[in-house]
């Protein structure tokens, strides 16, 4: 299942969010940069990190190894 990460640079939050996805072992997941893309600063700008499910399903911080356990199962 293709996932996204959505993410600024320099953003704690995104650091633990990632440390989240290494410690629940997430084999594969794509970044998604917000900074730059008007679009997506609209979207995201006070939400990320955010990581998204192909389906269109969102999981916003915060979130725990069993919460994105269950995100994933979803």
């Amino acid at each position: 299942m293709p996932l996204t990460l959505y993410q600024r640079d320099d953003c704690h939050l995104c650091d633990l969010a990632l440390a989240v996805l290494a410690e629940a072992r997430v084999p594969e997941f794509e970044s998604a940069f917000i900074d730059d893309d008007d679009d997506l600063e609209a979207r995201y700008g006070v939400r990320v990190p955010v990581l998204r499910r192909a389906d269109g399903a969102e999981l916003d911080w915060p979130f725990d190894a069993s919460g994105l356990a269950r995100f994933l199962a979803g």
